[in-house]
């Protein structure tokens, strides 16, 4: 999603549903009927849920969540753009990466987790067959059916000779052999809250009470929220302070390790926003990274609106890179989205422009500012990638790899 970050020093307050755009009738009847059926989940108002419930229901509760729903999500029209709406040379970039691994791979497949609108697909698939490297089977594990109509319909017309590579998934396949990979899927995935204290680190919970959504601290729900922190505080150099909030992502940590246990041989890409753990928890950091995106406001407050908007946290690639090594992985590299695609052929790619076409030029140069820039997504988007039973390197990784910062 594009957004500015907001500086580590100031963080976002709560914003009141007054000063974002105001939904139709009909939206608003779809939040009020997500609002009953969270609230219907908070059987003891002076306990709460855990935010990680909270978040899971208000994204993914079946015919209700945000991502489960019928609203439309990406573009002029959503609530935020991606990498691949912004240029095609994103998805030409991560073409030219995967070919080397395809060719490594006799029969090799492709798997996008979480698939947006299908321009990445049609994308990666449009240029991997300019490289005479197409995939035996594009697969997309999606479980939103209004990004699955998207989707189709975009690769019905950008690459209708190869739609019958693309196969829809509901759940993760067994034995994948090729190449898994997602772009800004671990953002959205249910992460728990924390508050630090002396005297003992509380969970976030969410309750209802006099007629809304409240905060609420209590005992951990999970056995390993007490051990990570413990660890945050030893591997960041520095004592968390008290009233210190902020998320852990353990729904990504397992999502991964699930997908290390399906995957035979290949490669496992991930881009998403984020920093190293001593970034994430920096001590200036100290209200978190939880982030809300309704029609372009970006907010942090996850109460407004239920169901019609999105609800992210920034990524602990740190986390990220201890669980891959865990499920069995080879860390392959860690860069930031510029270093990735300049070294997966970014430069090349854009010269191709035809030069006496002045509008082309002027459009791909400002694709390029907005996909490499530090102050746009060149910074804060991040690649990470893991290998199993695999020789291939992953030429992104060459410019600069930040692996060591891990």
């Amino acid at each position: 999603m594009v957004f500015t970050s907001p500086p580590i020093d100031q963080h976002p307050n709560s914003r009141r549903a007054s000063e974002l755009p105001v939904p139709d009738r009909q939206a608003q009847e779809h939040s009020r009927e997500l609002t009953e059926y969270i609230r219907a989940q908070i059987t003891d108002p002076q306990h709460g849920i855990p935010f990680r419930e909270f978040m899971q229901l208000a994204l993914y509760a079946p015919g209700l969540g945000y991502y489960s729903a019928g609203s439309e999500k990406l573009g002029a029209a959503g609530d935020f753009v991606t990498a691949p709406e912004i240029s095609p040379l994103f998805a030409a970039c991560l073409a030219r990466a995967f070919a080397p691994v395809l060719e490594d791979i006799p029969a090799g497949n492709l798997l996008e987790v979480g698939a947006g609108s299908g321009q990445l697909a049609a994308g990666v698939l449009q240029h991997l067959q300019q490289l005479n490297c197409l995939p035996a089977r594009y697969f997309i594990l999606e479980l939103s059916g209004e990004l699955r109509a998207r989707q189709r319909d975009t690769l019905t017309q950008a690459c209708p000779t190869m739609l019958d590579r693309v196969v829809w998934l509901d759940t993760l396949p067994n034995d994948f052999d090729g190449i898994v990979f997602a772009n800004e899927l671990l953002d959205a995935m249910p992460v728990n809250r924390f508050v630090f204290h002396a005297a003992g680190a509380k969970e976030m919970y969410v309750s209802w009470q006099a007629n809304q959504f409240h905060w609420l601290e209590g005992e951990p729900s999970d056995k390993e929220l007490l051990g990570r922190i413990a660890d945050i505080n030893e591997q960041t150099g520095t004592l968390l302070t008290e009233g210190y909030c902020s998320e852990i992502n353990f729904s990504a940590e397992r999502w991964l390790h699930s997908i290390a246990q399906r995957l035979q041989r290949g490669v496992v890409l991930l881009i998403d926003y984020g920093f190293p753990r001593r970034e994430f928890y920096h001590p200036q950091r100290d209200s978190g990274t939880l982030m809300c995106h309704y029609r372009h406001r970006a907010h942090g407050d996850p109460f407004v609106y239920p169901g019609l908007q999105d609800i992210t946290a920034h990524v602990d690639f740190s986390a990220i890179a201890t669980a891959g090594d865990r499920a069995g992985l080879q860390l392959l590299g860690y860069t930031n989205q510029a270093n990735f695609l300049i070294g997966s052929g970014l430069t090349e790619l854009a010269a191709q422009v035809n030069p006496l076409d002045t509008r082309a030029q002027l459009e791909t140069a400002a694709q390029l500012k907005k996909l490499t820039l530090p102050h746009e997504m060149g910074e804060l988007f991040k690649v990470i990638g893991f290998g199993k039973d695999i020789n291939s390197e992953l030429a992104g990784f060459r410019v600069r790899d930040l692996s060591a910062a891990l």
